[in-house]
């Protein structure tokens, strides 16, 4: 008989909460006893899983030695409160959280780009998952940096305003009604209006004029890698689209590389899907488990680069599903 694994999720309110707990449902993966946790304001509700409700319970006061792994899809405080105790009960964490990213003793994995890095779990016992958009720009470009070698990255993000959470979507919805009714709007989540505009940038600044966000790309890309030397130069925008991130992305390479080559390492690239019809967040990324890639092409303007178009669901791969593959590598080959 197979070995089972009983699960906890906290944080199963949050968006990337609520698309783990049905992609558990739908996938592969070793389940035991699932327990949907969540902080003391949202336990007591009920969560559908293979047609039964789960009651929600309240992670302040949840046992982690009844686990052996447990999702962490809060937020960073959530994490910082109670991943020690999971670990210290023996329990093994995926945190999507980004508290743990940068730490050098904890992996930092893109399923379909450095599973390999899994190896070293047990100095922590946690797994951290990178940012969205790191998580969809690498499963795309790795296939090309093994091919190729790739000296730098310069990337505009797209990013949905689901890569705020449930209250950016709220956010959204509620200013599009305001105005197409002809009412004024509110900006408790937003800097400024993101109904039928768009925001230049996404998180608070650095130092050195990149925001957070735009540094999270550049710090995660080296680490997940090993590539201390490779430029990662982002900016990253907000646009009214509900789910999807979409990046435009020129690509300079040790080695010169065809378009067409690049086309023929992505047909075989696990995650990805080449769709040289312009692919969209909305129409062809939401709700979906692959990176679609188009508009594939030589740059005109450097010798050794290549230039294209990707689109991903940031909250279902970039958050959830990355995290359960994570595990079903995790739960195969090192536990």
């Amino acid at each position: 008989m197979s070995r089972v694994f009983d699960v906890a999720v906290v944080g199963v309110s949050s968006l990337v909460g609520e698309t783990l707990v049905t992609l558990l449902a739908e996938r592969d993966f070793p389940l035991g006893r699932l327990h949907p946790l969540d902080t003391a304001d949202e336990a007591g509700g009920r969560v559908e899983f293979k047609g039964s409700h789960l009651r929600v319970g309240d992670v302040a006061r949840f046992d982690f030695s009844q686990v052996q792994l447990a999702f962490f899809c809060a937020d960073t405080e959530i994490s910082a409160a109670y991943v020690p105790q999971a670990t210290a009960a023996g329990c093994v964490v995926i945190d999507d959280s980004g508290l743990f990213r940068m730490e050098p003793d904890v992996p930092l994995v893109v399923a379909e780009v450095n599973p390999e890095a899994l190896a070293g779990w047990q100095a922590r016992r946690i797994i951290a998952n990178p940012n969205a958009c790191t998580v969809l720009m690498l499963t795309a470009l790795k296939p090309i940096y093994d091919a190729a070698g790739i000296t730098r990255i310069n990337v505009a993000t797209y990013q949905a305003v689901s890569g705020a959470g449930r209250a950016g979507l709220e956010e959204l919805g509620r200013q599009t009604a305001d105005l197409l009714n002809m009412r004024g709007i509110e900006t408790p989540v937003f800097s400024r209006q993101i109904a039928f505009n768009i925001l230049p940038h996404i998180g608070a600044p650095e130092d050195n004029g990149y925001t957070r966000e735009e540094m999270k790309m550049v710090w995660e890309t080296r680490k997940i890698l090993g590539d201390e030397a490779i430029g990662v130069n982002p900016t990253t925008v907000r646009v009214p689209v509900f789910y999807g991130h979409a990046m435009a992305l020129h690509i300079e390479t040790r080695d010169r590389i065809t378009a067409s080559r690049v086309r023929e390492l992505l047909q075989n690239a696990p995650g990805v899907a080449i769709d040289e019809e312009r692919p969209t967040p909305v129409t062809e990324a939401a709700g979906e488990d692959a990176v679609f890639v188009g508009r594939i092409r030589q740059d005109i303007s450097h010798q050794n680069a290549v230039d294209m178009w990707l689109v991903g669901d940031n909250v279902r791969k970039g958050g959830a599903l990355n995290c359960i593959q994570i595990a079903q590598v995790l739960v195969k080959d090192y536990m």
